[in-house]
């Protein structure tokens, strides 16, 4: 199939196109505005389904909103009649198309003539209103309020908040390029008249902000964001693909003495903690127990062997371990455990516990294995 993409070089442009191409759609006629217009008719005269995504949003004078919008669509529709091209044609329309102002009368402008060439030669057309889309690769300080936030709170720069309690209704890129290639393929989420992205968001302007900020603050407290929440979700992945890039990482606190170190890595509320764990040749670390914290150690690096005793007896317990096998030892409750280097090298362990570091209370007693 040769599939037409105008607006190929935009924030849906991108996402589409990458997306098509993950999954082996190879023929993409990709238009942007650097197109000569020979190349475009040649594209217009020979693609199978049109995505129509070219279009402003942010002009200098709100005359260009009709020029664009509606002039753009005009075009294209003109130039596939020309060559009786009735290939089906995605448009993106805006839920501002319901509103009276110059961007939405320009969206209705260009969804009427779709509707119009429904109606007089069959030729299929699907408009999608859109709502607000955030996401990688979006324009900050332009057309989406997420990209700016995540943009200047990653860089730490002053935000304009005009009333935190105003409603947002989002959608995810990921989410509207596979209900695309949905449409594309047959299968179209159809309301009425229009077509419709069946995954949204409500939420407060004031909300996005502090879990945006809370994302920031992540690499200072270690905590992870709410992963079974979609939205939190997704909105992590959106802050991420912001970060600068000269500042992709961030510094752990090694406690470090002469056995080795430990480092704290990852801390939530609900999911423990994880820590790496590097001990020293012929070093012991640990003899103590707990009541209700519990662990796992994998050693990824050196080899060793974890002790067990339960506390009201004397037998121990051994698990010989190496990094030459991945193997994970459940440290149960009840039992003083300890963890030795039987190497000549750095042995280096992986460490989950059930719960973060509590100083007030450790749950953690000093009893030789």
């Amino acid at each position: 199939m040769k599939i037409l993409v105008t607006g190929a070089k935009g924030f849906l442009g991108k996402n589409l196109i990458a997306e098509l191409k993950n999954r082996g759609y190879s023929d993409i006629l990709e238009v942007t505005r650097e197109t000569s217009i020979i190349l475009f008719r040649k594209y217009v005269s020979e693609c199978q389904f049109v995505f129509h995504l070219a279009g402003v949003n942010r002009p200098n004078d709100d005359k260009e909103f009709m020029d664009e919008n509606y002039g753009s669509t005009s075009e294209l529709l003109k130039l596939l009649k020309s060559y009786g091209n009735t290939s089906p044609i995605l448009l993106t329309s805006s839920i501002q198309a319901e509103k009276n102002n110059a961007y939405g009368k320009s969206k209705k402008a260009a969804e009427d003539l779709l509707f119009a060439i429904n109606k007089e030669d069959g030729a299929k057309v699907l408009v999608y209103r859109l709502s607000n889309i955030f996401g990688k690769w979006c324009k900050p300080n332009y057309n989406s309020v997420i990209a700016t936030f995540c943009h200047n709170i990653a860089r730490d720069l002053d935000i304009k908040i005009d009333d935190p309690k105003k409603e947002l209704n989002l959608c995810y890129i990921d989410d509207v390029v596979n209900e695309f290639i949905k449409a594309m393929e047959g299968s179209p989420t159809i309301i009425g008249d229009y077509c419709n992205v069946p995954t949204s968001y409500s939420v407060t302007l004031g909300k996005v902000v502090e879990l945006i900020r809370s994302f920031k603050e992540s690499r200072i407290d270690l905590s992870v964001p709410d992963m079974s929440n979609e939205f939190s979700k997704k909105l992590y992945s959106t802050y991420l693909s912001y970060l600068p890039e000269d500042s992709f990482s961030y510094n752990l606190k090694m406690n470090c003495d002469h056995r080795g170190s430990f480092t704290e890595f990852i801390k939530t509320t609900d999911r423990g903690q994880v820590s790496i764990n590097v001990s020293k040749p012929r070093v012991t670390k640990g003899n103590h127990w707990h009541h209700t914290k519990n662990e796992k150690f994998l050693v990824v690096s050196g080899t060793g062997v974890i002790r067990f005793r339960k506390i009201d007896c004397q037998e121990v317990i051994e698990y010989f371990v190496s990094g030459a096998k991945m193997e994970v030892i459940d440290i149960p409750t009840g039992y003083t455990h300890n963890i030795e280097n039987l190497g000549d090298t750095d042995m280096v362990t992986i460490m989950w516990a059930n719960e973060p570091f509590n100083s007030k209370e450790p749950d953690t007693y000093h009893l030789e294995v």
